[in-house]
């Protein structure tokens, strides 16, 4: 007697569907694609009981190897889009050792509206950006205000405001740049003394446009490295702001954030594409000076090396990789794996 061919077609359905579950509940597990390769840190860091960290948006690493977190204390990007001028009560700044992931200090209560970006520069001083205030903030170590820039609250395109400013890089000379960022689709150069000097880019796909310029870095030769998110690609400009060369395709995803080390290799987060239901993908991406990826790291998902939205990214002394994601709410550290 021959089997009737619905049921072949409903055991392959069922047989499809356990896969699935399988898959949905196995083991965490970082995906990477190519060499060299990493692993997560499992219990890195280290929160008080209880506790969880709020939108990670700002990740950064200071000369002591301390990891410097800025997220939202529960703070959420409301769907209407109009963002909350209030500043958050709880602490927004949590900064944790870099090697046992303790908690060495908080600071940031009721000075933040919308946490966003953060930079370390090369004296441990914190840059930060705050996309409802408008504003861009210098810090000391110790949490003392060196500098403020633009309106509280105010958005405007001229040299005095930002519209929703994501991110800072910092020169060795201390001058420094500022994507500008959901709005205003621009990059701003200021002097160490916070005075404008110039800025390039207006919205568009061409060289030198940018559809939201969301992270911004610089190289041991003070080329700008600038992560444009809705156009998925990175540009790179001369100190000028004289557009180079542009990094595009598919291993690089759609650029949230990007850090470059001593030896000018790229690392990437690659936020994915927020479809309005999951799944979705998100990774980091390590790659060479040229824009090639040598490593995919991580995959869309909850477990430990995953991520929901990889948003922000750092890189210690050693080589380690710290990622804020966002929509996960927390921060992760991947070493190199051993031989």
């Amino acid at each position: 007697m021959r089997t009737p061919k619905w049921v072949g077609a409903l055991v392959a359905l069922l047989f499809g569907v356990v896969i699935i579950a399988a898959d949905r509940y196995a083991k965490p597990r970082v995906a990477v694609v190519g060499q060299p390769q990493y692993h997560v840190v499992h219990g890195w860091p280290v929160l008080p009981e209880g506790e969880v960290l709020g939108s990670v948006a700002g990740v950064g690493v200071d000369s002591r190897g301390n990891v410097w977190v800025f997220h939202r204390a529960g703070r959420t990007w409301p769907r209407s889009d109009v963002l909350e001028l209030t500043p958050i009560a709880r602490p927004t700044i949590d900064v944790f050792d870099g090697r046992s992931g303790a908690l060495l200090k908080r600071w940031g209560s009721s000075l933040f509206a919308m946490p966003h970006g953060l930079t370390i520069d090369a004296h441990d001083n914190v840059w930060l950006t705050d996309v409802a205030l408008q504003q861009v903030y210098k810090f000391s170590p110790e949490g003392q205000l060196l500098l403020s820039l633009g309106e509280r609250g105010v958005a405007g395109d001229d040299e005095r405001h930002f519209n929703r400013p994501t991110a800072v890089a910092v020169t060795g000379d201390g001058s420094f740049y500022v994507s500008d960022g959901y709005r205003n689709t621009r990059v701003m150069k200021f002097s160490a003394a916070g005075k404008f000097l110039f800025q390039w880019g207006t919205k568009g796909t061409g060289p030198g446009e940018f559809d939201l310029p969301h992270g911004i870095a610089l190289d041991a030769a003070g080329h700008v490295y600038v992560a444009d998110r809705e156009n998925q690609r990175i540009q790179v400009f001369d100190a000028a702001g004289h557009y180079l060369t542009q990094w595009t395709g598919k291993q690089l995803g759609r650029p949230y954030a990007i850090a470059i080390d001593k030896q000018g290799e790229a690392y990437v987060a690659d936020g994915g594409d927020q479809p309005d239901v999951p799944p979705d993908r998100s990774a980091w991406v390590l790659a060479r000076p040229d824009g090639t990826a040598l490593a995919r790291i991580g995959r869309f998902g909850n477990y430990d090396g995953q991520f929901e939205m990889a948003h922000s990214i750092a890189i210690d002394a050693q080589g380690s990789v710290y990622v804020g994601d966002i929509t996960g709410a927390r921060v992760q550290k991947f070493v190199l794996s051993g031989p």
